[in-house]
């Protein structure tokens, strides 16, 4: 049970940082990443980037630590998924 209170507990935290820093932004374009940055990266395959009018990036990780390039996730029936290339 305190696990789960725990990851409620870190929900809630993420989701506040989340939302102050990334509601109402909008989306300059969406593009993948360079042969370049996927070079300073270190990956190997190419992720999903969104853009936004006020500089701030969404880049897509297979995990939280960064490892390699990932993909995202849609809800609309003409783009499912943004994959990794």
């Amino acid at each position: 049970m305190k696990n789960e209170n725990t990851k409620e507990a870190y929900k809630k935290v993420w989701s506040r940082k989340a939302n102050t820093i990334l509601k109402d932004l909008v989306v300059q374009r969406v593009r993948w990443m360079s042969e370049k940055e996927v070079s300073e990266y270190g990956w190997m395959g190419s992720a999903p980037v969104i853009e936004f009018t006020n500089g701030v990036v969404i880049i897509a990780s297979m995990d939280d630590e960064g490892n390699d390039a990932g993909a995202l996730f849609t809800n609309h029936k003409d783009l499912s998924v943004l994959p990794r290339i």
